[in-house]
């Protein structure tokens, strides 16, 4: 973005009340409490007049009191991350960061989500879907990932390493959803690729002290290791920055997303999922790697702030 036309943006928005979504009604809450607050707090920073809004049910009302005329989407998981929020804010017509309606509904599905990879060709593990409740047998041989169709930040995954656990697997996804993803365990190394609008971050090396990068390790200091950038091969950064792109721009997305890929030991990338609300905490994914680039965290904030509107369906 020149700079003519960052001024013009920032004149515009520096004179809107920017209500930041945070909280919300799903299990990623206090999450995306310390997410918002870190967002409104550098909104604060630049001059912008910024208003924390603790999502509940009465969220329409809020809205109206408050007189918002746009809203910086901060919640993560269901109600916020889903396209249900985004829909509101359609009906409402209040211009919101992030994605539109349909794109958040299919990215925060997981199993939607795959059908769009494979019928686009883009590489993900193998997978089963569970929605009947049954737990049979399971379809691959461990290790497999069993996980909920529709959480975030890793709520009710488990990494099976013996068919005897597998059956426990499913119960625990299934206290969080109704439908239930198994996933074949790709070995390799875990990325991820910050993507805002045409631009793609450097990707982030995920070293997780534990077996696979749980809820704890996201969001508790020194559960994990960060590799930025990734000591990748030209080639295959190149092979994956496009495959994340792909994801990200076929699917619709916009402003800030991050891609989640696998890339196996044999150089084989496959695509995890796309979180069209990336977490905005002090140690989380997107805002380190766009700190790598030389971005920092307000103007990154600023940046995503920029791409608000309306998306339609």
């Amino acid at each position: 973005m020149i700079r003519q036309d960052i001024e013009e943006k920032r004149e515009y928005f520096i004179n809107k009340t920017i209500g930041v979504l945070m909280g919300g009604l799903s299990e990623e809450r206090e999450i995306s409490i310390k997410s918002g607050l870190s967002v409104k707090k550098a909104l604060d920073e630049r001059g912008y007049k910024a208003v924390a809004i603790d999502v509940d049910r009465d969220i329409a009302k809020r809205l109206i009191e408050e007189k918002i005329e746009v809203a910086f989407v901060a919640l993560h998981g269901r109600y916020g991350e889903d396209g249900l929020i985004q829909g509101l804010l359609e009906m409402m017509h209040i211009p919101y960061t992030g994605s539109g309606v349909l794109t958040s509904a299919i990215c925060m599905n997981k199993v939607a989500a795959k059908v769009f990879f494979e019928h686009h060709r883009i590489p993900t593990p193998p997978y089963r879907v569970i929605n009947d409740g049954t737990l049979g047998e399971p379809p691959f041989d461990p290790p497999l990932i069993v996980k909920p169709a529709s959480q975030g930040s890793t709520i009710g995954v488990s990494l099976v390493t013996d068919r005897l656990y597998y059956h426990e697997a499913v119960r625990e996804a299934l206290e969080h959803d109704d439908t239930v993803i198994v996933e074949r365990f790709m070995e390799g190394r875990e990325l991820t690729v910050a993507i805002l609008g045409d631009t793609i971050f450097p990707i982030v090396e995920i070293l997780p002290k534990e077996e696979i990068y749980n809820f704890r390790a996201k969001y508790m200091k020194g559960e994990a290791d960060f590799k930025v950038p990734a000591l990748l091969k030209m080639e295959e950064e190149e092979e994956i920055k496009a495959i994340a792109y792909r994801a990200y721009a076929g699917l619709g997305c916009r402003g800030g997303a991050r891609v989640d890929v696998i890339l196996t030991y044999d150089g084989k990338p496959y695509v995890l999922e796309v979180n069209t609300v990336p977490g905005m905490t002090e140690t989380s994914l997107f805002p380190m790697a766009a700190a790598s680039a030389g971005v920092g965290y307000a103007a990154l904030v600023e940046s995503i702030l920029f791409d608000a509107g309306l998306k339609g369906c």
